[in-house]
């Protein structure tokens, strides 16, 4: 089942969705110097929110802003420290559908929310805060 970037909820290791690349770091965010992949940080959207999405090994250079992708069976989860980012993990797959065809919008953006235990269910995620209405990585589009 597809979910909407909305409803994304950190420590879901199951997110099937499908959005379009808006902007991507123009530089990896950690290369391979020790034997590790490179990746770099791209923001995502769909016509409910949008995300930062971390972009792994030859994906860096394949995908481009305009690109629609497909992820499967995704990992939206703190990565690095205290940053949420949504990306195909080891089990997931990302495909790309299309190209330039899609309604987005930029705000609210998911990797921006503070998160806490819910009241009713602690072992449930609910929103706690706004930290920014857009990305504070990438600048918004005008």
């Amino acid at each position: 089942m597809e979910v909407k970037l909305k409803d994304l909820v950190p420590s879901t290791n199951t997110v099937n969705t499908t959005f379009i690349v808006v902007d991507k770091a123009t530089r990896p965010t950690h290369g391979n110097a020790h034997g590790r992949e490179e990746t770099c940080l791209s923001v995502v959207a769909d016509e409910t929110a949008a995300v930062h999405f971390l972009l792994w090994g030859t994906e860096c250079d394949a995908l481009e802003p305009g690109d629609i992708l497909r992820l499967t069976s995704g990992i939206f989860s703190y990565h690095r420290g205290n940053k949420l980012f949504l990306r195909a993990g080891k089990r997931g797959r990302t495909e790309k559908v299309g190209e330039f065809t899609m309604t987005f919008i930029e705000t609210p953006n998911m990797s921006e929310v503070r998160w806490g235990p819910d009241p009713g269910d602690p072992r449930k995620m609910v929103q706690d805060a706004i930290l920014s209405p857009c990305s504070q990585v990438f600048e918004p589009l005008h």
